[in-house]
């Protein structure tokens, strides 16, 4: 009786080890190894592949490689061909992952239907749903899904069978994490079952020309569940992003080898179906309330497209001996940060106060050039002091109280301009940018500097 193999995962980075630790050696990350069997390998096989290598692909130099244009399909949703970079590009692995009830499904199912419209068959494989589940989302939409070739099937071998027989331009699945290879003991959704399918589904992906789709849950740190070399495996990563209580929903690219990272597109969902929203600029300011303090615009970019967003402010006595910061969308070590410069270089009381900070529209702020709008928001909550509503903030803030210029200044500003602000404050470093008649820039060289053109 042959002895099982165990080795030890992480569930992080997928380092592979003989033994569990507490951290793992690769990334440090602890309380990540999980155990799992390893199924045993085919020596034959592999003796076969490096005795037939010789005979197979030949190292050449680079010039002699013929560079081919990347041929891509339109997907019939404007905004999600703007974050694969253009559409579908044959033989790729896309990876989509959002929180359960997000609208992956419905959103796949979409571009199955449209594709089929553009005569390009499609395989919708589901783990999770019956055919009469996918069929009654179907008929909701405004699609027509029914040309869509539907497959209820989880094994691996199987599901791969099907598609080298029906050889759709698209396979979808739906999920990574429902998806098994009975080759292997583990349960499916395990570290080992992940890694080994999505690999095998991108052997299958490249050496047929199909375009594959995978549907990947995240975890309760919004990350997608499974080993972190899954993401290393797929040539794009799409995030779902947005609550379930809102009508619209974000889809951001964290890894693309074909096109930008970081680009989002934004969809409005309805009864019928995902809609794409053409201006997110529009759709983030609709609900502002003019005369309100603590409020202020920045214009931040996402990817390559500038979009304007509200960062609201809220500062109240502390209730309690240590006071909370609170930031939702916005990280909350940098609005700890921008308070400090506050302070200390503006003379701004926020010691004993509580300060919550909220982003409109579910969006999150990762670069540093809403500095400026965080700044003022702040300022005009503690103040009670009502910001221009036709004013907006682009400039970063450093620890010495100075303002830095930021990348892209002149596309943000003409997105301003275009959505009606009359009155842009941008740092003075970096010169006076180019601006149409409808907006004039306000520079300032400091926060202090700043507080004072605001008020």
């Amino acid at each position: 009786m042959s002895k099982k193999t165990v080795v030890f995962f992480c569930t992080e980075c997928g380092n592979e080890t003989p033994r569990w630790q507490g951290q793992c050696p690769a990334c440090s990350a602890w309380n990540t190894l999980v155990e799992e069997p390893v199924a045993p390998k085919n020596r034959r096989a592999s003796k076969t592949s490096r005795t037939n290598g010789r005979d197979g692909a030949a190292p050449v130099k680079l010039g002699e490689v013929t560079a081919s244009e990347v041929t891509r399909w339109g997907t019939g949703l404007d905004e999600l061909d703007y974050v694969l970079g253009g559409g579908i590009v044959p033989g790729s692995l896309v990876l989509l992952g959002g929180e359960p009830g997000i609208g992956k499904s419905t959103l796949l199912l979409q571009v199955a239907a449209r594709l089929e419209a553009d005569q390009r068959s499609t395989l919708y494989v589901s783990g999770e749903e019956s055919g009469s589940q996918i069929r009654m989302r179907a008929d909701r939409l405004n699609e027509t899904a029914t040309a869509v070739t539907y497959l209820g099937e989880t094994d691996l071998t199987a599901i791969l069978a099907h598609a080298e027989q029906l050889k759709p331009a698209v396979l979808i699945v739906d999920s990574i994490q429902t998806v098994f290879s009975p080759e292997l003991e583990s349960a499916p959704g395990n570290v080992t079952q992940v890694r080994e399918c999505a690999a095998r589904l991108q052997r299958f992906a490249k050496e047929s020309g199909t375009a594959v789709f995978l549907v990947g849950h995240v975890t309760k740190d919004g990350v997608v569940a499974g080993p972190r070399t899954l993401e290393h495996i797929v040539d794009t990563v799409l995030y779902f992003e947005g609550a379930t209580t809102l009508d619209y929903r974000m889809l951001r690219a964290s890894k693309n080898r074909f096109g930008s990272v970081d680009e989002i597109g934004v969809f409005r969902m309805s009864g019928s179906g995902l809609t794409g929203v053409a201006n997110p600029s529009e759709l983030f300011l609709s609900e502002r309330s003019d005369g309100a303090s603590g409020a202020a615009v920045a214009a931040i970019l996402e990817g390559t497209r500038p979009v304007l967003v509200e960062v609201q402010a809220l500062c109240a006595k502390a209730s309690y001996g240590s006071p909370q910061r609170v930031a939702n969308g916005y990280d909350r070590q940098r609005l700890t940060l921008l308070l400090a410069i506050l302070e200390r270089r503006a003379g701004m009381p926020f010691g004993q106060l509580d300060v919550f900070l909220n982003v409109v529209g579910g969006v999150r702020i990762s670069e540093p050039a809403a500095d400026c709008a965080i700044a003022a928001a702040l300022v005009s909550a503690v103040t009670d002091r009502a910001i221009a509503s036709t004013d907006v903030f682009i400039g970063e803030v450093g620890l010495g109280g100075e303002l830095r210029s930021v990348t892209q200044l002149e596309r943000r500003l003409a997105e301003a301009e275009r959505m009606g602000f009359r009155r842009a404050h941008i740092p003075r470093r970096g010169g006076a940018p180019r601006t149409g008649n409808g907006l004039a820039s306000v520079q300032s060289a400091t926060l202090s500097e700043l507080i004072q053109q605001v008020g």
